[in-house]
């Protein structure tokens, strides 16, 4: 059944008129009429009659009006609270981040801020989700994208950067090609307990021979700083304690490759204003995320 033809005829029996449910409805008068005799011939019965007055509703008329408009009713209701929340952003947003993207959860309390109506519900995991079984409205992920069940949309690209503490750089010397890197306690970060984890480092593939794994990242700069390892660390984790003098960078001649990250959703037609909101606004703050990712310029 063509529910919209039933909004018709629920109009048409209200005002008592054709011409009045098109000028209600905002139709040409041509398709209602089209409409609702295309309805009839659906339902094999005669709804209307028409009179020199308008229109008069027949019996059958009458009983698919008493069961039909409070359901149409409902339905216009429904769409009219749900145009309405989607205008003041209320609801829920569902996210996926990447552990330890220390920028990222700045970026979410200004968001929140300028919309205190959306509830944000964050799944921070290492794990790349699946956005349908998940549940995720819109995941960060990190590297490059081949899902063609989502949309992606990039963000910026950044680098990870080698460091250690200067106690450390003193006790074993400087390095000058990752060869050297022998030399030095090194830790990585790996999400499998039998991580082999290798470093492309200026194009150089570099197995290390690490001490220590882990699947975390401050983990790893808290032990970077403590001077008991050299380990790469994504460099809006690694720019503050390069500018404090903390760490140091390693082989600024021979870094690592260019990382993309993106904001990915699902491919559907309409993406609900919510999300739409959520990827603006970040593509707005974006200068949040590239400032953490500045990495002062250190000379070996």
């Amino acid at each position: 059944m063509d529910y919209n033809a039933v909004s018709m005829f629920i109009a048409v029996t209200q005002t008592g008129s054709l011409s009045a449910a098109a000028t209600r409805m905002g139709v040409p008068l041509p398709t209602l009429s089209r409409k609702i005799a295309e309805l009839e011939s659906h339902l094999k019965v005669q709804l209307l009659e028409r009179t020199a007055r308008g229109c008069r509703v027949t019996e059958a008329g009458s009983r698919l009006f008493e069961h039909a408009s409070g359901g149409i009713e409902a339905l216009q209701e429904a769409e009219r609270l749900i145009v309405s929340a989607q205008a003041r952003l209320v609801g829920r947003l569902r996210l996926s981040l990447p552990q330890s993207f220390e920028p990222w959860w700045e970026l979410l309390g200004l968001f929140q801020r300028a919309h205190p109506d959306i509830q944000i519900s964050v799944y921070s995991t290492e794990r790349r989700v699946d956005l349908l079984s998940d549940g995720v409205d819109v995941a960060l992920r990190v590297g490059a994208i081949a899902d063609d069940a989502v949309v992606a949309r990039h963000m910026l690209t950044f680098r990870h950067v080698l460091v250690a503490s200067p106690r450390l750089v003193e006790r074993h010397g400087r390095l000058n090609h990752p060869a050297d890197l022998s030399r030095y306690p090194c830790a990585a970060w790996g999400s499998a307990l039998d991580a082999r984890p290798v470093w492309m480092l200026g194009g150089h593939a570099k197995q290390v021979s690490a001490t220590f794994t882990v699947n975390d990242y401050l983990h790893l700069r808290a032990r970077a700083v403590a001077g008991d390892i050299a380990t790469e660390l994504p460099s809006f984790l690694a720019a503050e304690p390069l500018k404090k003098g903390e760490l140091l960078q390693l082989l600024p001649k021979h870094p690592f490759p260019d990382t993309a990250l993106h904001l990915v959703y699902r491919r559907q037609r309409h993406p609900s204003t919510i999300v739409r909101a959520y990827l603006d606004f970040c593509s707005a703050h974006l200068s949040i995320i590239e400032d953490s990712c500045r990495v002062p310029s250190d000379e070996e």
